[in-house]
């Protein structure tokens, strides 16, 4: 029989006898020549020879038989690699991720036969370094996960950490030796039992066992005898297993066919295929998170709850993929979100959502999450919003104001605007409290938001150009109260503002200004990104050259308006001095 012959082959490989595998695999092939699993894994015992040609051969084998079969790539890669052929390792292990994108074996191995790809010829190594090799073949995960001792390792997130710093650096090796997981992995890897330190120590009485104790293989040689344990499926499979299996084969139809009627949203028809799907199969989860997608498309926020709460909960019976998890979490979250009518109702949105980032790091779920939060401030603001309690407490600041209170008046602006955050008076008049407290980016700020909120409310103006004056940034206080005169021309504030900006800008073209004045002014116009435009500007450039070394030219230069704007900037600045 061809499933004993099988059965024999993995016992054989799992002991390490790869050789006699081989051979067994190749009876169940004399017997079952269309069977793909069985050239898969003897593919993987001739690699373990270092046969790379023959296991070259049955892994195309496989691929030609299971042409959508990921586990044929990861074949079909592992003998280029050790043939040498890097370019076509990768080529096949892009091919199985195609068809398999989380397969963790793949990945791997696609990651190993890059780094062959990109890396100088090298001696092989040995002692230590060819231990540190075993952790870059293209095998190693594939390894791991077959063997039913060390397979629980690939989902606890410390252990892969661990791997991973030994493939980036097999020198950490020794950092990790202590970690019983770590030894574990060792003696998988070079098919041999490693003696732990908490186990008990043999008598000396007890012989050594044949050949692991009398001869220890090279290091280097057992580290590329890393192919993992073919997969045990049989070929015959009992009624019931059959009847399983013709279950959920059903039950992939019916969700296909619930698929297409979503995507046409004919959701009656989508429910009705993913109920009869959960009919036929309840160990897949997917059915009750896409069912649960197409409640909210309806909705129905308390059915799609309904049905993410069992997704979890049969998920974890289960022990599903944790994406699955997540994902039910996150259409939970989602519902929630509809369902909210006060800002108290998305706290356990906020949290369905974070726990679904603990299952899996979902892009998708993380702006959910972000816009729950925001959604939940913005409508606190709303519920909070009172604008009589907000004039009562801009009242409070003013008194305090008056009395030079600042910090108090700042507390009482602060609540207003929190009563009513569109008023530009309370930006004004904090922004004026700032200012008596040298608070000076802090009051430019308010002042800024008081005239997106009002560009036409001119003390905002005042307050604006009065910061840019104290920061000496004058060309800048120029510019802003021109702007506020163009509003109110008479504006007394404003004008005297203009008055002190040109008073400044011209003692500095006088010279009138300290040399270390000067330089604080020009630092901090060289952080104006509009100034530096127009320096790294070549016309520009020119222009200035002609003023230094062509007065003529300069002259000429000063009719076009757009430089001579541009020449008023750099002498406003402190850039360009005119005398």
């Amino acid at each position: 029989m061809a499933d004993e012959a099988k059965a024999k082959g993995n016992a054989a490989f799992s002991a390490g006898r790869f050789e006699e595998a081989a051979r067994h695999f190749s009876d169940a092939i004399a017997l079952a020549p269309g069977n793909h699993v069985l050239y898969s894994n003897r593919s993987a015992a001739l690699a373990s020879l270092h046969r790379y040609s023959d296991a070259l051969a049955d892994a195309q084998k496989t691929v030609e038989l299971k042409p959508d079969w990921a586990k044929g790539y990861s074949r079909l890669g592992a003998a280029h690699l050790g043939l040498g052929d890097a370019a076509s390792a990768v080529d096949a292990y892009e091919k199985g991720l195609g068809l398999d994108p989380s397969n963790e074996g793949l990945k791997a191995g696609l990651e190993d036969a890059k780094k062959a790809a990109a890396a100088p010829p090298r001696r092989g190594p040995s002692g230590p370094d060819g231990i540190g090799q075993m952790f870059q073949g293209p095998e190693l995960w594939s390894k791991i996960a077959a063997d039913p001792n060390t397979r629980a390792y690939l989902d606890q997130p410390d252990f892969m950490q661990m791997m991973r710093d030994v493939q980036r650096n097999p020198g950490n090796l020794n950092m990790h030796i202590n970690d019983p997981r770590m030894m574990q992995v060792l003696s998988l890897m070079l098919n041999i039992k490693i003696q732990r330190p908490e186990a008990s120590e043999p008598s000396q009485s007890t012989p050594p066992p044949p050949q692991q104790q009398q001869q220890a293989p090279p290091l280097e040689t057992k580290a590329r005898e890393m192919e993992p344990e073919p997969e045990p499926e049989p070929m015959d499979l009992t009624d019931q297993e059959k009847e399983r299996k013709e279950r959920k084969a059903a039950a992939q139809k019916e969700k296909e066919a619930g698929n297409a009627a979503y995507k046409k949203k004919d959701f009656e028809t989508a429910i009705q295929h993913y109920s009869k799907a959960l009919e036929l199969d309840d160990e897949d989860i997917s059915y009750l998170t896409n069912r649960a997608a197409v409640y909210i498309e309806m909705g129905k926020y308390d059915e799609c709850i309904k049905d993410c709460d069992k997704a979890v909960e049969r998920g974890r019976e289960l022990r599903a993929d944790f994406k699955m998890i997540s994902r039910a979490l996150t259409r939970k979250g989602t519902a929630l979100v509809k369902l909210a009518k006060s800002s108290k109702d998305f706290d356990i949105a906020i949290e369905t959502f974070q726990k679904a980032l603990t299952e899996h790091r979902n892009p998708d779920t993380l702006k959910k999450l972000n816009e729950a939060e925001r959604a939940k401030k913005e409508l606190e603001q709303q519920e909070y919003y009172d604008p009589k309690l907000a004039d009562e407490e801009r009242e409070k600041g003013n008194e305090f104001f008056k009395e030079q209170k600042y910090p108090e008046a700042i507390k009482h602006y602060t609540e207003a605007l929190r009563r009513n955050p569109k008023d530009p008076r309370v930006y004004s008049n904090r922004a004026a409290c700032y200012t008596k407290l040298g608070a000076m980016p802090e009051g430019l700020k308010d002042a800024e938001k008081c005239l997106e909120l009002d560009p036409t409310f001119t003390k905002g103006y005042t307050r604006k150009g009065a910061i840019q004056f104290f920061m000496k940034e004058y060309d800048k206080a120029m510019e802003t109260y021109q702007a506020g005169l163009k509003l109110d021309p008479n504006n007394q504030e404003l004008l005297d503002g203009v008055r002190r900006c040109v008073e400044q800008i011209n003692k500095a073209n006088r010279g009138e200004i300290s040399q270390d004045e000067l330089q604080e002014r020009q630092n901090k116009a060289m952080q104006d990104p509009e100034i530096q435009n127009i320096l790294t500007d070549p016309i520009m450039r020119q222009v200035l050259i002609d003023f230094q070394e062509n007065p003529r030219a300069a002259q000429e230069h000063l009719k076009n308006p757009g430089v001579m704007q541009k020449i008023q900037k750099l002498v406003s600045a402190g850039i360009v001095q005119m005398r």
